[in-house]
């Protein structure tokens, strides 16, 4: 058996915007703090693939046996995956499965197993592939999917949707902070493979994902005093935009042999850092160019002129993604838990299941009519 699809199919990505754009053309969805994962089963093989093209099948051997024990033996599903721990998702979790060592990972897996939470159908049960229809048509046949294959608080979640403006605000109402943001999916475009239009993102906070392109030393001692951080151009070009600062003594000092493993020239290869390091004013041009291979996510407040106003704050490391995939479309237009959700999704899918049901059934009504008399 073969799948329609190719395994490196590339996920459609989203835009970052500053507002939620509104019209009965869009739909809302939940942004998931996780790792985007696309999910293949053919037969008795099943793949996860992140959005950077690498294989995850290996770091969640919880979700692969999960998928394996649906009664679908063929299907391709677009979603997230996410490490639930009590009631919120623990994305600290979620990067400790990035570990060489198959007997962690199972040890991380049986304490917090991790789930995938899916939001596109791109290849249905009977192996069709779904991605040249519009979203509307691939929604509803996720929904039937589900209701078939994901019955229960299973590993495999359907994610919530509405095209609803009122629903969304009542999503940030109920879990808060919790929820990171919120994606809105154009309902008349067939999947973008790739690419950013028709899909766009509201984040909660301002956060980019750049590119370590090489760190100064603190004036006391040698370890990391900031992390230099870039994004590629549109002529994939990598200018340095500002500095990460947030990062403890400790955590430096910790990271500084892994750094220095990695310094490589040129580091930067369009715009090069310049001027003082927060912590030292007298090293004014001095800093360690890096091999392009780590991506932090930092948060920030305000991009201008090329280049983060403030020092950014550390938030994470991003494993899972490619450092080209860190350009400066995330910041050209940028923006001034969630597992309850989960639940509402199942109640809405059978709801719309049951009065789909209805309508294709006229017999039924009027035998419904007959014994109400």
């Amino acid at each position: 058996m073969s799948l329609p699809i190719p395994r490196k199919y590339a996920p459609m990505e989203a835009l970052q915007v500053g507002e939620l754009p509104v019209g009965k053309e869009w739909q809302y969805e939940p942004k998931w703090d996780g790792f985007r994962c696309i999910a293949f089963r053919d037969g008795d093989r099943v793949d996860l693939v992140s959005k950077a093209g690498k294989p995850l099948g290996r770091y969640f051997p919880d979700i692969v046996a999960a998928l394996e024990s649906l009664e679908a033996t063929r299907f391709v599903l677009d979603g997230e995956i996410v490490v639930p721990v009590g009631k919120m998702l623990s994305f600290d979790e979620l990067l400790l499965r990035i570990h060489p060592a198959a007997s962690r990972v199972r040890a991380l897996a049986a304490e917090h197993p991790a789930m995938l939470i899916v939001f596109d159908l791109l290849v249905d049960d009977e192996g069709k592939s779904r991605v040249h229809e519009p979203l509307s048509e691939r929604r509803a046949a996720l929904e039937a999917f589900a209701m078939k294959y994901l019955a229960g608080a299973g590993a495999v979640r359907l994610s919530p949707a509405t095209t609803s403006e009122r629903t969304v605000k009542r999503w940030y109402a109920s879990v808060g902070s919790a929820l990171d943001g919120v994606i809105a999916k154009r309902l008349d475009l067939p999947y973008q493979t790739g690419e950013r239009t028709g899909m766009q993102k509201l984040k909660q906070k301002r956060t980019a994902d750049c590119v370590v392109g090489g760190f100064r030393y603190a004036s006391k001692g040698r370890i990391v005093g900031s992390l230099l951080v870039g994004l590629f151009d549109d002529g994939g070009l990598l200018d340095h935009v500002g500095f990460c600062s947030a990062i403890s003594a400790k955590e430096r000092a910790e990271l500084t042999p892994r750094l220095e493993a990695l310094i490589q020239k040129p580091g930067f290869t369009g715009r090069a850092p310049g001027g003082p390091s927060r912590w030292s004013t007298t090293r004014t041009g001095e800093w360690e160019p890096l091999a392009t291979k780590l991506v932090v996510e930092v948060e920030y407040d305000h991009f201008t002129g090329g280049r983060f106003r403030h020092g950014t704050g550390f938030l994470r490391w991003r494993p899972d993604k490619d450092p080209r995939q860190c350009t400066m479309t995330q910041v050209e237009r940028e923006a001034a838990s969630s597992l309850l959700l989960l639940g509402a999704a199942t109640r809405s899918a059978t709801r719309k299941t049951a009065a789909s049901r209805e309508k294709a059934s006229p017999a039924r009504k009027r035998a419904r009519a007959q014994r109400k008399r």
